[in-house]
């Protein structure tokens, strides 16, 4: 190479020595040290553990058909090193034992039309932490330009009482935005404008917004104030301050037996009528059959069945549609398909004069496309479309229609470690699923009750796994979602947290309903911690919050054949 080659060579690495924290570099169970480093104050720290490698990423902009090298120290038992994306050769240098700093390095040509690289930097399953520092990517630097100009225009439109709607002027060069509150930068966005959510009611931010493209982040813009609006009194859509949630058997049998709606107790504030379903995986048409006589040889009438409903709602209950289960899987993968399923649903919830919907995802219906990572900007077809279909819904029936959820924490909580394929692949797509959904649904969303059963161990905020069977896990699970949480380890990815009005606990009602049965003496000691913080046990809650709307159960039948047990915990703790 010419020394006039060599003086056009850069290095390319941003933020390599890690003194900016983990600015510019996606990683899963990492942070920065100040001791050991291998040069100045900082280096990153990574623990793999029996199910990730602790990678750390970081894209950069190269030139097509250039040759580059790729230099870092490292230290630790099997740290790796090396660049996928080249349009070439992917590359790989490792080490299997460096107890002190151990530079690697290797070489790679890009492509004829590469212009992007990914570097990584991981350790090995279960070999214990290691240590990385001056990551260096030197070669040809792309011609970026110049960065763009600040954003003009700024304005705060409609608040809520947790989201602010923003918008600007477009600005020429920009490939995407950052937007900051209160001087720290919370998201970016593609567009310009955006809804800032998980705020507090009747609070006062400042806004400012950034122009970035491939040279860089331009100033900030001009400062825009805004003040959310104030909360409601705890009775969002309607519900009582603590409701009970439970879900009525309507479309089939089981061994719980058949109860007619006019039967169900006072006590369940909402009642959910299982199930929609599809009349394929991926039509979107949604059809609710109410369980015929052969099965269900009680079942009553449709005109009581809606007189049935006509009393409930007089009583101030709510009446939805659940819809999916166990066997309804719906995958809304084209537009059309977004559109039947809007046409349908709202066709049932205007037969049975339905309060709102409640949607009971399971199975193979939510999953992520490989490159699908941010769930604050999802573009799998699946996941846009449904919210979609939701955000449609919501503004066809107004403030009062009362939206649901109620995911498995294999789409919700392991989010927390994993999310969609993962950076390697081979993860899971539906790890965390749900997460996008309710993102961008959190100022519509009136109830998240994410079912606390049927789940495997779960990491929580504590980095300990957690298993049903006791009031630790709904502790632990609950504690998730009221805090919010880092995504696949990410700690400057944060899922934020919920409000406690729209928060229910999800449980079975008796050992036949599910696995993960706790009896009435945990379910007590569930709701103590979280809203008195008193019997939380070993895992330490991050808050108290006696707002938390209440408890949800699979299911209304199951508990009528098991004594009613569930319903006189929560109307003894309630009231």
């Amino acid at each position: 190479m010419s020394s006039a080659a060599r003086a056009a060579d850069a290095d390319l690495v941003r933020n390599g020595g890690f003194e900016a924290g983990l600015d510019n570099w996606t990683c899963t169970a990492a942070t920065t040290v100040d001791s050991p480093v291998r040069s100045g104050s900082s280096a990153l720290r990574a623990t793999p553990s029996g199910s990730h490698n602790a990678p750390c990423t970081q894209t950069v902009t190269v030139k097509p058909d250039s040759q580059y090298t790729l230099s870092g120290h490292v230290r630790g038992a099997y740290v790796y090193l090396g660049a996928t994306g080249t349009g070439t050769t992917d590359v790989s240098t490792w080490t299997q034992s460096a107890p002190d700093w151990q530079q690697l390095t290797t070489t790679f040509r890009t492509g004829p039309s590469t212009t992007r690289v990914t570097l990584h930097t991981h350790g090995w399953y279960g070999t214990g932490a290691y240590l990385a520092d001056d990551i260096s990517l030197t070669g040809p630097g792309a011609d970026t330009g110049v960065p763009p100009a600040p954003p003009t225009g700024l304005k705060a439109g409609s608040v809520t009482p947790t989201g602010v709607a923003l918008s600007w002027s477009p600005v020429s060069g920009a490939t995407g935005y950052a937007v900051y509150r209160d001087g720290t930068k919370i998201r970016t966005a593609t567009g310009t404008s955006t809804t800032v959510t998980g705020l507090t009611p009747d609070t006062a931010y400042a806004f400012q917004v950034t122009a970035v493209n491939d040279a860089g982040e331009s100033a900030k813009s001009a400062t825009v104030t805004a003040t959310t609006a104030a909360g409601t009194d705890g009775g969002s859509a309607g519900l009582p301050a603590h409701a009970l949630v439970g879900y009525l058997h309507a479309s089939f049998a089981n061994g719980a037996g058949y109860t007619r709606l006019a039967d169900v107790s006072d006590s369940w504030d909402v009642i959910d009528l299982a199930f929609g379903e599809p009349t394929s995986v991926e039509s979107g048409d949604i059809r609710f059959t109410r369980c015929p006589v052969a099965e269900c040889p009680t079942v009553e009438s449709d005109a009581d069945f809606k007189a049935a409903i006509r009393a409930k709602q007089a009583a101030g209950k709510k009446i939805l549609i659940s819809i999916g289960g166990q066997n309804g899987q719906v995958r809304l993968t084209t537009t059309a398909a977004r559109d039947t399923f809007v046409a349908s649903v709202s066709k049932i919830i205007d037969e049975y004069g339905l309060d709102g919907l409640d949607i009971d995802f399971e199975g193979h219906s939510l999953s992520l496309d490989a490159d699908d990572t941010d769930f604050k900007n999802p573009k799998t077809p699946v996941i846009v479309n449904l919210i979609s279909a939701l955000k449609t819904l919501k503004a066809k029936y107004g403030d009062d229609f009362v939206l649901t959820m109620a995911p498995e924490t294999f789409f919700v909580q392991l989010g927390h470690q994993y999310y969609g394929t993962g950076p390697w692949g081979g993860q899971d797509p539906r790890a965390g699923a749900y997460l996008p959904v309710i993102h961008a649904l959190r100022d519509d969303l009136t109830l998240l009750h994410v079912q606390d059963y049927n789940s495997g161990p779960i990491m929580g905020l504590d980095n300990q796994y957690h298993s049903m069977g006791g009031a630790d896990f709904h502790i632990a699970m609950t504690d998730m979602l009221l805090t919010g949480f880092p995504v696949a380890g990410d700690a400057d990815n944060v899922f934020p947290p919920l409000r406690p009005d729209q928060v229910a606990i999800g449980m079975p009602a008796t050992v036949n309903a599910g696995n993960g049965y706790v009896a009435p003496a945990e379910v007590v000691k569930t709701l103590n911690c979280l809203t008195r913080k008193t019997d939380c046990g070993a895992y330490a809650t991050h808050g108290t919050w006696p707002a938390l709307r209440g408890l949800m159960t699979w299911s209304i039948n199951w508990d009528h054949f098991g004594g009613r047990e569930f319903q006189r915990t929560f109307d003894g703790y309630f009231g």
